[in-house]
């Protein structure tokens, strides 16, 4: 199995998953239950009709009787009124109440992923989650709507009209009931190839939706590689099996439904035999005979129906079981129980405290982590961060260097609580930062990425990110501010401009200045940049460099960077290697120490004058002040 491949379908049914679904009706339970009326008196108005036509016959029609044939008429008028009324009320009801149903369970799956951890993100495809919350949320709405409620409605139907056959006549009752067995042989072998047939369909939908996600979001790649061809041969055949369980399922129901019909037929027959035999000899009256073949006809219509609720009901049940899979997944980045509160005003003191940290291990509690004698995860552990310790003061300006793996990025996953450490505390203003509500840890920081994330609306949505406080001229004052005002000015509608998914339509210098003005917007005590300038063009870099200094300043600032010239003037610079702080200090005192920073800025400086087309005299060497 890939990652992108389903799980198996569990039980045909669990008690335990049905309960869990029966507390989203609760909210709604007075429409149920006004549908439920409305199943029954659709129910009983159905058996009243063979048996009016019965007497219609045998009193009137038969004895040459007109009088009072006209009011049983109208009687029967009133009954089929009377079921259609409740039919349309059973229908909308019930639509209403899985739509509703649908709405809350779509919303709380969304609040849920809201919730999780990164962890959870990096272990499950996105295309698997989407299934989640649209294809099998629908399934469920099928069976609050044709399932759950009006599966009762079949059941006294079929009670029903054994009873009234029963009633007027136990031998032709017996007849009728012959052609059970056949029944109960055509709806095992339907059951036991549709589900199969079903379980492959469901797993190749959550496969085509992972495919589809993945290919769409990586189109450039694909393009540029020439992989169009491989791609469609893939797509090809997920979509080709798709189609193939599909028709398969369909033959199915394509032989199914024909022998339902068929044994119907049959049992129409023995009654017309049978019966027909009765009526002659007089024991039995041509009204009742009528009445017998309305009542099989409808007999059978039920089980038809419920074979098909069936196999609603057992997708609802393995949709269910992997949407409460999802539900069920732990919330470990969680607010403390007695969150402490954030001083005010923050100061913005930032401390790493002996922190280690591996993407296998698990996070270990705040005590654990304070205890400097845990051994949590020790031998086993791929750690990414090894006894980390260093602080960033109030207004600080702090740059992190290092090859790649190195653990920079990790930092800052952890600072902001992406991840929770294994070992040691990391605290903000003196308080762990695992003691303070999440919401106020975040709220201290601005983050400004590489690959920069634009959401679909318009600029200003995208500097303000739904930040009501934040107004039209705070968004103009923070683009202004950051050299973005210009080329927003230059787009057909300005601030109210449409952004593209992704940002498509705007350049990679484009996208990083709107981040920056996003970040100024939202005033944050702590400014993190990781890798803000390493996608752009050194013109671009330039106008970013001086929208940096408008950013930061004022600021407590962690900078992440490969490109050593957008952190030369930072007050301290951190060297990571292989998880561990090696080297510590201005860019002057790591040039004079001739070791792995002064071994990055040579490389760097080499790399620069290789491919630099400015006159040797211009270039910047190692013992500059400034790169």
């Amino acid at each position: 199995m890939t990652v992108h491949d389903d799980e198996v379908l569990g039980k045909a049914y669990d008690a335990r998953l049905m309960r869990r679904l029966l507390r989203y009706l609760r909210p709604y339970w007075r429409h149920v239950a006004v549908a439920f009326v409305a199943i029954i008196a659709g129910a009983a108005a159905s058996l009243a009709q063979p048996y009016l036509i019965k007497i219609a016959i045998d009193r009137y029609i038969g004895a040459g009787r007109l009088e009072g044939l006209d009011r049983l008429a109208w009687l029967y008028f009133a009954i089929l009124v009377a079921a259609f009324a409740s039919e349309y009320l059973q229908t909308w009801m019930m639509q209403f109440t899985g739509q509703r149903i649908m709405f809350d369970l779509r919303m709380e799956i969304y609040r849920h992923l809201q919730r999780l951890d990164l962890r959870f993100y990096d272990r499950n495809p996105v295309g698997r989650l989407m299934t989640r919350v649209t294809s099998d949320v629908d399934v469920l709405n099928d069976l609050f709507t044709s399932g759950v409620v009006t599966v009762f409605g079949d059941v006294f139907t079929l009670a029903g009209i054994m009873a009234m056959m029963v009633w007027m006549n136990w031998r032709l009752a017996i007849v009728a009931f012959s052609v059970l067995p056949l029944i109960v042989l055509v709806t095992q072998w339907f059951r036991r190839n549709v589900r199969e047939s079903y379980r492959v369909v469901r797993g190749l939908i959550a496969r085509i939706n992972a495919f589809l996600q993945e290919h769409i979001t990586g189109m450039m790649t694909v393009q540029l590689f020439r992989r169009e061809g491989l791609s469609f041969e893939r797509f090809d055949e997920i979509d080709r099996r798709h189609r193939d369980a599909n028709i398969e399922s369909i033959f199915y129901y394509a032989v199914f439904y024909p022998a339902i019909e068929a044994v119907s037929a049959l049992a129409s027959a023995l009654i017309i035999w049978y019966g027909g035999e009765s009526v002659l000899r007089s024991t039995l009256t041509l009204g009742a005979l009528v009445a017998f073949l309305q009542y099989s006809q409808r007999f059978f219509r039920p089980i038809s129906d419920m074979s098909e609720k069936f196999n609603i009901l057992q997708s609802a049940m393995a949709s269910s079981e992997r949407i409460f899979n999802v539900l069920d997944e732990p919330v470990v980045i969680t607010n403390p129980e007695r969150p402490l509160p954030r001083p005010a005003p923050a100061a913005g003191d930032i401390v790493f405290d002996r922190v280690w940290f591996a993407y296998d291990g698990k996070p270990a509690t705040t005590a654990d982590a304070e205890d400097r004698r845990t051994t949590t995860q020790g031998s086993d552990a791929q750690w990414v961060l090894k006894d980390v310790s260093f602080e960033v003061r109030p207004g600080e300006r702090v740059g992190i260097v290092g090859a790649t793996g190195s653990g920079k990025t990790t930092l800052i996953n952890l600072l902001l609580r992406f991840y929770d450490v294994q070992r040691g505390r990391i605290a903000i203003d003196g308080v762990d930062i695992r003691r303070l509500d999440l919401a106020d840890v975040r709220g201290l920081f601005s983050l400004v990425l590489q690959d920069v994330h634009l959401f679909s609306g318009t600029i200003a949505e995208n500097i303000r990110l739904g930040n009501a406080a934040i107004d039209d001229e705070r968004v103009r004052r923070a683009a202004a501010a950051v050299h973005a005002a210009p080329f927003i000015a230059r787009l057909p509608a300005g601030y109210a401009s449409a952004v593209a998914e992704r940002g498509s339509t705007l350049s990679v210098g484009q996208k990083q200045l709107l981040s920056f003005a996003r970040a100024l917007a939202f005033d944050p005590r702590v400014l993190i940049l990781d890798e803000a300038t390493s996608s752009v063009d050194t013109d671009t870099e330039i106008v970013i460099r001086d929208a940096l200094r408008v950013l930061m300043a004022g600021r407590t600032t962690i900078a992440i960077a490969h490109r050593l010239s957008t952190i030369q003037d930072m007050d301290k610079i951190l060297v990571l290697h292989k998880g561990r702080i090696r080297e510590s200090g201005t860019h002057q005192e790591l040039l004079a120490q001739r070791g792995i920073y002064f071994k990055l800025f040579e490389l760097q400086y080499q790399s620069r004058q290789e491919n630099s087309d400015l006159p040797a005299s211009q270039e910047i060497g190692p013992g500059s002040a400034s790169l």
